[in-house]
């Protein structure tokens, strides 16, 4: 019996580890946009105030909505009612204006003419306090990422069922026999048939009364 149940177990084992074949635990794209991702981002940090710029993706000749996301460095709390004033080192005639939406969060609304990567020069004033950052790596053109792997991991998540399904069964199936053996082993054995001639041997030898 603990040789069934030994064997059962490496079973058990082995399906897990066929299950988590088809996963990928490799270096994958640790910086940039992630597949599946429905915007960019660029951030720039100064001693007194966090940018982060979302954008949907770009086309150069178009008009461009962006959203600038500006807040103290020390606190996280957002910069409201901030003057901002953007310029773009590439192309110093670029016109952009923006707008405050909600607190710490700006539009940006202007053109970009063509498609290559851009950057902002972004002048912060909120009171008595001013700073200037650079958003660097605005990519016009640029197409987001496909999230290319969900067919692929419906596909394990199918298989790896399949495989537990299996596993249980076998396990049931294992346990069932034990049952049976055991079960067979505790009857007591039945007594043996005893022929004719032996019958007739044992009544020669007893004695009549």
């Amino acid at each position: 019996m603990k040789q069934l149940l030994i064997l059962l177990l490496g079973l058990l084992l082995c399906g897990t580890a066929y299950a988590h074949g088809g996963e990928d635990h490799g270096d994958g794209p640790k910086a940039g946009t992630a597949a599946g991702a429905t915007s960019f981002s660029v951030a720039a940090l100064s001693e007194q105030f966090e940018a982060l710029l979302r954008y949907e993706p770009l086309e150069g000749g178009k008009p461009a909505d962006l959203r600038l996301f500006l807040s103290d460095y020390a606190t996280n709390a957002p910069i409201k009612g901030a003057k901002l004033t953007l310029t773009t080192p590439e192309d110093a005639n670029l016109k952009w204006a923006v707008t405050e939406q909600e607190p710490g969060v700006y539009l940006v609304e202007g053109q970009f003419p063509a498609n290559k990567a851009y950057s902002f020069a972004l002048n912060v004033v909120a009171g008595e306090t001013a700073d200037l950052l650079l958003l660097d790596g605005i990519k016009v053109g640029e197409k987001l990422p496909v999230a290319a792997t969900a067919p692929a991991a419906a596909t394990s998540l199918f298989s790896s069922w399949k495989t537990i399904l299996a596993l249980v069964g076998a396990f049931v199936l294992g346990i069932g026999l034990t049952a049976l053996l055991m079960r067979r082993r505790r009857q007591p054995p039945e007594p043996a048939l005893q022929t004719s001639e032996q019958a007739l041997t044992a009544s020669r030898r007893t004695p009549f009364p």
